[in-house]
């Protein structure tokens, strides 16, 4: 067997979704309807998303099913490789071992369709004729337009106004498959139009796209919204990654000491390691997991566990969470996919409960990681991935410096052919490091909602 790169076969795609709800020490806290402060009705969620998809939101379960119209529509690029990482290896001279999980090699080049496909699906088979969903860097815009594309919806994307600017093509590359894209905030909503008329110039965050692609969701018929993170049925869908990984990892008898994954939302980094956390919280084995965070947007390192909005404008219900506040506005970094206030409940909780470790890095620390990584292993990430490379080497690091032969994992979540601006910035020394504001952090979080 080549020890280098590993591949399963198309029936070794999984037939069902993990669910981490199912195996928490401690149960997640329920969303609350944000008017009565009441735990949210299942029926209270359906004028947004997919009655199957609202259950897999609350379902308790350890595993879920997937539809056998899924399952064909992720062969078309799954199951995805496993490679060692023998050249970074020999750059960092480390004794560790590092693997990779490859999700580039998706249509859209990242693992966004994980979850856009069944999302769609479910929506389809429901009589849902157009979805709506915002888009950071616009890895979700281009797996969502692609995967209405084969179930015959249509679909309305509100794309960061930043990132919409910094990466022209991601917006032509929706547009492909037939989306049609807004920069965020658009004068296509009132949202839009009202946050506008107080900042023309304003970049736009995932919050404020968020509130325009739900108020056109409850604005319409037949319209359903569609995330690429943070709730629980998303991470679920990601789970496929995980689980082919593990199979990976048996077919090499290895098991990974520590695992890695850049964080924004949540859906990579769950998606990636929690098929691996059931046996460690069962004491079966000991794996320690690193989620890694921008510096400039440090949701998991300096936010507070509250309730709080998905959006900008409150239109989302209460989320107990990570949060540096609804109202915070990052920095415009290149990194758009992790410019995101909120996280998880899921891995707000692992990390809460201990099971999961957060860092927080600078924009120019990950680009010089992906640079490294292209030059060593012939890939460019995306920004977003560039984070799981340097939590990685930092790792591979320590195994240097304690002489350890540990084995590194991480998942490389997508390519950065679409992100090249970024690195023209970084190679002509035009980026920095942009701290987040303490002031503009403590007033956003003095608006938390009150929840006892």
């Amino acid at each position: 067997m080549n020890d280098k790169k590993i591949h399963l076969r198309e029936r070794d795609i999984p037939d069902h979704w993990y669910n981490l709800a199912a195996d928490l020490p401690n149960a997640l806290q329920p969303p609350r309807n944000p008017g009565s402060l009441e735990p949210l009705r299942p029926e209270e969620m359906t004028p947004l998303f997919a009655e199957a998809l609202v259950e897999q939101e609350i379902s308790s379960e350890r595993w879920i099913p997937i539809p056998e119209a899924v399952r064909a529509a992720y062969s078309v690029w799954r199951p995805t490789p496993m490679i060692r990482a023998t050249g970074l290896e020999a750059a960092l001279e480390t004794p560790a071992e590092i693997w990779y999980k490859w999700e580039g090699v998706s249509p859209a080049g990242s693992h966004k369709p994980n979850s856009a496909i069944p999302q769609a699906y479910y929506n389809a088979r429901e009589g849902v004729r157009r979805l709506t969903t915002e888009t950071g860097a616009g890895q979700w815009g281009s797996s969502l337009s692609y995967a209405c594309a084969q179930f015959g919806l249509a679909c309305h994307i509100y794309m960061v106004r930043v990132s919409f600017n910094q990466k022209p093509y991601r917006a032509s590359m929706m547009r492909t498959w037939g989306a049609t894209v807004h920069p965020s905030p658009s004068d296509q909503t009132e949202t839009g139009k009202r946050i506008l008329a107080e900042d023309r110039d304003n970049n736009g965050s995932l919050g404020i796209a968020i509130s325009e692609a739900v108020e056109e969701a409850l604005a319409g018929e037949d319209v359903h919204y569609a995330l690429g993170s943070v709730l629980n049925h998303v991470l679920l869908h990601q789970t496929v990654v995980g689980q082919e990984f593990r199979k990976q990892m048996e077919m090499v008898d290895r098991w990974p000491d520590v695992m890695v994954g850049c964080v924004g939302g949540g859906s990579n980094f769950g998606g990636f390691a929690f098929p691996f956390m059931s046996e460690v919280l069962d004491g079966g084995k000991a794996t320690r997991f690193v989620a890694v965070e921008p510096a400039a947007c440090p949701t998991l390192t300096r936010g507070r566990i509250a309730y709080d909005f998905g959006d900008t404008v409150g239109l989302t219900p209460l989320i107990r969470m990570h949060t540096l506040g609804s109202g915070f506005m990052p920095p415009g970094i290149h990194t758009g996919g992790l410019r995101y206030h909120g996280m998880a409940p899921l891995v707000s909780a692992a990390v809460e409960q201990g099971i999961v470790e957060p860092i927080a890095i600078g924009q120019l620390d990950a680009f010089a990681a992906g640079l490294l990584f292209a030059r060593t292993e012939g890939i460019v990430p995306a920004p977003e991935a560039n984070h799981a490379v340097h939590g990685a080497i930092l790792e591979a690091e320590r195994c240097r410096a304690e002489s350890r032969k540990e084995v590194i994992a991480f998942n490389l979540c997508g390519h950065g052919h679409m992100d090249m601006s970024a690195y023209d910035a970084y190679l002509g020394n035009q980026l920095q490091d942009v701290p987040h504001d303490e002031q503009a952090l403590a007033l956003a979080l003095s608006h938390l909602p009150k929840v006892g």
